[in-house]
């Protein structure tokens, strides 16, 4: 779900016609607002800030003055399994105040649920997840849970991947130094890619291949030495060979006969 700058509001009479029994999670793109809730809750949320509530529960948001606004939404329906026993039914809407650990991971696994559904590693489990990682924001599950702390693995590897996918050109880019910048230990980053279908070294090879393959395609004047290095490989053989690996042909021919851009 998207929003733009009006005003929206769900009351009661609109939850008794329409029930949606989900759980929200909303990010705030750009711009700011208020969100009011009742009882004199109030919130004034700004860009970056994510919202957490049940969707069954009255609300009226107002847009600030800017000339952008851009809301995005989450709507997953209320489930129990996932949600560990737990009950969501009287989440009004907050925003979750941020945590330098939780946060990452957090907002990783939120934007790859609202990318490209083919970057997913597993779309059950990560929604399962999100569903768990929100519950733990607005405090009913605790973050030592197994069940959480795996969640949180499933965001910390979406969150090495962004740094990957941000940093890919860099041929020094190392699985300390995508540690180092999430706060965690080398360690602990292994643990995190166990759950994904390839390593962090295969996971980089393929961002860059396809990134090489884009270019070698799109922009068929740049050279073949030049998009290799530019994508972060380390030598032309390397290049050769992880292309070949992937695609089955050398880049050349790629170039010549085409390749499929998806």
């Amino acid at each position: 779900m998207r929003a733009s700058s009006y005003r929206v509001d769900r009351t009661e009479a609109d939850i008794a016609r329409i029930a949606g029994d989900s759980l929200c999670i909303g990010l705030q793109i750009r711009g700011s607002g208020l969100l009011y809730t009742g009882r004199d809750r109030v919130h004034a949320v700004g860009g970056g800030d994510i919202t957490i509530n049940h969707s069954d529960l009255p609300y009226a948001g107002i847009p600030g003055d800017e000339d952008h606004f851009h809301f995005r939404m989450l709507k997953i329906p209320v489930d129990y399994e996932a949600m560990l026993g737990q009950t969501a039914y009287d989440l009004f809407a907050a925003r979750y105040a941020d945590n330098a650990a939780f946060s990452a991971p957090f907002r990783a696994l939120f934007n790859a649920l609202n990318a490209d559904h083919g970057r997913l590693i597993d779309p059950a489990r990560d929604v399962t997840h999100i569903t768990r990682l929100a519950m733990t924001a607005r405090g009913r599950l605790s973050p030592a849970m197994p069940e959480v702390r795996a969640a949180l693995r499933t965001g910390l590897c979406y969150a090495a991947q962004d740094i990957m996918m941000r940093k890919k050109s860099r041929q020094n880019l190392t699985p300390t130094a995508v540690a180092k910048e999430l706060g965690i230990s080398l360690r602990q980053l292994h643990v995190v890619f166990e759950g994904a279908e390839l390593s962090f070294s295969r996971t980089l090879s393929s961002i860059r291949v396809e990134e090489a393959k884009r270019l070698l395609l799109e922009v068929p004047v740049l050279p073949i030495t030049q998009i290799a290095y530019g994508c972060g490989f380390d030598s032309l053989a390397t290049f050769y060979r992880v292309f070949a690996a992937a695609y089955g042909m050398a880049p050349g021919d790629a170039r010549t006969m085409g390749l499929p851009t998806v």
